[in-house]
């Protein structure tokens, strides 16, 4: 494929990002209600953490970035903990690239379903694999949140959760707090390795940058002056809007069929 064919194009105002649609990459958080996915999420985006909880139906991120002159883009898909729509969440899964599976150290319930979510994710792509004749590693991090809480209150140890990735290499297990933010940004670290992606994405080993700098931001040589020993750079798409099921549906169908190499997924407009 020329690159020109393998472009990603986002638009809007004076911002237009293009990025190889081989660099881009959906990460999809799964777990229980009331876990803290979506606290976990704002860490990453923002680096904040809201005390008011709000349920997700299912909310929809999308990060781009320059690093080193190359650019990348991260979807972010943060799913529902009632899991309304089971085809959904299944085709949520078909259409990750990198998994965060996430539950409550004072919950088993929670961490139950991460079991339940740990298996399904295996069988489902290992579904897809033998279809499309894929040898590519799944990357995951199994993530017990609230280890701020006392040790009373822990319904979860240690070893069960490292128990569920010992025999998988691709796999990995944090104990984080996303209100002390508490090993958030080694979980992603780990993560970003795992699926060998550059580790500058995680969330503190780049410079936050403005949409204002959209237009400079895709240049090989574009450095800010007070940062100019730095060369990964992040900035959020304040407007992204997730692709059509259509659209995942006929991504998922061109793999299986083998006319998806290029990784194309629905374009997303920033307005």
């Amino acid at each position: 494929f020329q690159d020109q064919a393998m472009m990603k194009t986002m638009s809007g105002g004076n911002c237009n990002l293009n990025v190889p649609a081989k660099n881009s990459y959906r990460m999809v958080v799964l777990g229980a209600s009331r876990v803290g996915k979506s606290s976990i999420v704002s860490r990453f985006l923002n680096g904040r953490f809201e005390d008011q909880y709000t349920p997700t139906i299912e909310d929809f991120h999308r990060k781009v970035y320059n690093i080193r002159g190359d650019m990348y883009q991260l979807d972010i898909l943060d799913t529902s903990g009632n899991h309304p729509f089971p085809a959904m969440r299944r085709l949520s899964i078909l259409t990750g690239d990198v998994f965060i599976l996430v539950f409550s150290l004072d919950n088993r319930e929670s961490f139950d379903e991460v079991k339940r979510l740990q298996k399904q994710i295996l069988e489902v792509k290992s579904c897809l694999k033998n279809k499309t004749k894929e040898s590519a590693d799944l990357p995951m991090v199994i993530c017990g949140n609230k280890n701020d809480h006392s040790e009373i209150f822990r319904k979860v140890r240690t070893d069960e959760g490292e128990n569920l990735v010992s025999s998988d290499e691709n796999c990995a297990y944090f104990e984080v707090s996303a209100k002390k933010n508490t090993n958030v940004d080694e979980m992603f670290y780990v993560l970003f390795s795992m699926a060998k992606l550059p580790h500058e994405m995680s969330p503190s080993l780049h410079r936050k940058i403005s949409i204002q700098y959209g237009d400079a931001f895709q240049q090989k040589s574009f450095r800010m002056r007070r940062v100019k020993d730095m060369d990964a750079y992040g900035m959020i798409s304040p407007f992204a809007r997730r692709p059509s099921v259509n659209s995942d549906l006929k991504y998922i169908k061109s793999k299986v069929l083998r006319e998806g190499q290029s990784r194309e997924r629905e374009k997303c407009t920033v307005q």
